[in-house]
């Protein structure tokens, strides 16, 4: 297991926790993998921790304030570093992802987070919850939009994305807006930014049919998958979990067509769509 990472203590209240239970582990002189032990956790888990690549919530801070007789201080400061603009199923999916390397994600249904653009988004939002207020759309539009952001470094992460043919035919906010969705993923892929492969649907049946997945790998930390449905989403470090959706995410990409003939297939669809809008 690779150690631990030297953290900025000011950067944020997760990396300042992580530095801290670093510190208090250290000196109570138990490896990661003891720690993980009296939590009921892998050491990985406990390295995630350490790192910032993993939240720490309030029933692991109460075990953790036991297991190292540091009183009360994780209670007290887990609150702080749990606040944030995502829901509470996907915000630390969403806050991990930042410290990716790697991200490999297969979308079943929509243009992942990532790719979207805000009209899209928009209309995903709106699909969620039809009478929610607008400010409350334009929180979680915003909120989008902040992610996406992870993409302005030229190189890192890695995004290898396979998208199920579905994603491109089912018609999200209007042809317009499909359009400009598609073209935005395209221009993405031209750039070098991504991969981006199409699942198409003369594939047929496949290992993955039960939704969506992303793998995230990390420098300093053991790799995670994220698994999402309707309200509800759980992140597993289990090296097991991890390994057998590495192999259903190469045997997606096997099916799918090749980066060249998806590009294509999203640009002649994109083009349908808008001139289909057209008088």
């Amino acid at each position: 297991m690779p150690g631990p990472k030297d953290l900025d203590p000011s950067a944020s209240p997760r990396a300042l926790l992580g530095a801290e239970l670093r510190h208090a582990r250290e000196k109570a002189g138990l490896s990661q993998d003891d720690l993980g032990q009296r939590l009921f956790v892998s050491g990985s888990f406990i390295g995630q921790l350490e790192a910032g690549t993993r939240r720490m919530v309030p029933e692991y801070a109460r075990l953790l304030d036991e297991a190292l007789g540091t009183e009360d201080f994780f209670r007290r400061n887990c609150g702080v570093s749990a606040k944030s603009r995502y829901p509470e199923h996907f915000a630390e999916a969403a806050e991990v992802e930042v410290e990716a390397v790697a991200i490999r994600q297969y979308a079943p249904m929509l243009i992942p987070g990532l790719l979207q653009t805000s009209a899209y988004a928009r209309a995903v939002n709106r699909a969620y919850d039809p009478t929610a207020p607008e400010e409350t759309i334009d929180e979680w539009v915003e909120g989008r939009m902040v992610r996406t952001r992870l993409l302005d470094h030229p190189t890192s992460p890695l995004l290898w994305v396979v998208l199920d043919e579905a994603v491109l035919r089912r018609e999200t906010g209007g042809r317009a807006v499909m359009a400009e969705a598609l073209r935005h993923v395209a221009g993405l892929a031209r750039k070098g930014r991504i991969i981006v492969q199409v699942l198409p649907f003369s594939a047929g049946a496949h290992k993955s049919m039960e939704g969506s997945m992303r793998l995230m790998d990390f420098e300093d930390a053991p790799p995670l998958v994220y698994f999402e449905g309707p309200g509800t989403g759980r992140l597993e470090d289990d090296p097991a979990t991890v390994a057998r959706l590495r192999f259903t995410y190469e045997l997606l990409t096997a099916s799918a067509l090749s980066p060249e003939k998806s590009l294509a297939l999203i640009e002649a669809l994109a083009e349908d769509y808008a001139h289909e809008e057209l008088p």
